[in-house]
């Protein structure tokens, strides 16, 4: 069979992580990706699953459906964040294993890592230390989906694969006034802002905490990078009980910089302050990506280009008078 014929399943196509996977494997020539909606096909119900799994075959894996969200949602809803993500990867690794899938990647999140970790993070960070408490339930159900993979590798010799991306951006992104992450929450606030004339825009914390931001599109070139290795290239980059590859840029900023580049991309013309009574979470979430460099790959997309890239999307998608 042609290559570009394997039957792949994008589990969350419709999120901005799948969608831009999605983008990515069509660019690619890939002809026969499968999809469902959460309508069609709910995740977290192994009946669903097992069913799905034994009609559509697939033969590749890209775990990209979570349930996920910002400082906010995370604290308001950590019991939907564990269980939702827990039995999402718990069903497609293990109905991935039950039908032969020849590969599978999992999607993580930088949150995994301990929230006083050494920066830049590295791979063997790794449960090393205790994590950030405002999102501690979901780094734990990502935790497990990567040790899920490591050892349905070690009992059944599979070859499931896992990549711990930074922040992530763009295309498909949620602009929830109180759900969203920290950037597409201030591109929703800093043109509410402007086109309110409002003379300040408030951004939660000190501005003290640096991030690193990755635009999505980039992320899924790396998916699709770390997925068509050679098994062999992949084990001799990656150990048998720490598999995971971080994707990133290798550069960080502060909020308080960041805020300043959202408002003159979009433009706005006011003053920005800071309330020092919410929460920053971790002081620096920068990743050590050296490891998927040396297999490489690399970033292409430039974070004012890629935040003009998601302004524009925003205005043309989710216009807010």
């Amino acid at each position: 069979m042609n290559e570009l014929q394997k039957r792949i399943f994008v589990a969350g196509h419709r999120g901005m992580v799948g969608s831009a996977i999605v983008r990515c494997l069509e660019a690619q020539g890939y002809t026969h990706i499968i999809a469902r909606s959460r309508s069609e096909l709910d995740l977290t119900d192994q009946a669903q699953v097992r069913a799905f799994f034994a009609e559509e075959r697939p033969q590749e894996v890209y775990v990209a459906a979570a349930k996920v969200g910002g400082i906010h949602a995370n604290n308001s809803f950590p019991a939907e964040f564990i269980y939702s993500n827990l039995m999402v990867e718990a069903n497609l690794i293990h109905e991935s294993w039950r039908t032969g899938v020849g590969k599978l990647l999992f999607l993580g999140s930088s949150c995994i890592y301990p929230r006083l970790a050494q920066q830049p993070m590295s791979e063997d960070a790794l449960l090393t230390g205790k994590l950030e408490p405002t999102n501690e339930p979901y780094a734990v159900a990502k935790i497990a989906g990567i040790k899920l993979c490591e050892s349905y590798n070690r009992q059944y010799g599979c070859d499931f694969r896992s990549v711990m991306p930074t922040n992530l951006y763009g295309p498909g992104d949620n602009y929830h006034p109180e759900n969203s992450h920290v950037l597409p929450a201030m591109i929703r606030r800093f043109h509410e802002a402007k086109a309110s004339d409002a003379p300040a825009v408030v951004i939660w914390g000190t501005g003290s905490p640096k991030r690193e931001f990755l635009y999505v599109d980039d992320m899924a070139r790396a998916c699709v990078h770390v997925m068509d290795l050679p098994r062999e290239v992949y084990a001799a980059h990656t150990d048998v009980m720490a598999s995971h590859i971080n994707v990133g840029t290798g550069e960080d900023l502060s909020i308080a910089e960041l805020a300043q580049l959202v408002s003159e991309v979009v433009g706005y013309r006011g003053s920005i302050r800071y309330d020092t009574s919410k929460p920053d979470g971790a002081p620096r979430k920068l990743l050590d990506i050296s490891r998927i460099r040396q297999l490489g790959w690399k970033p292409d997309v430039a974070l004012r280009d890629g935040i003009a890239n998601a302004y524009e999307e925003f205005c043309s998608e989710m216009p807010v008078a």
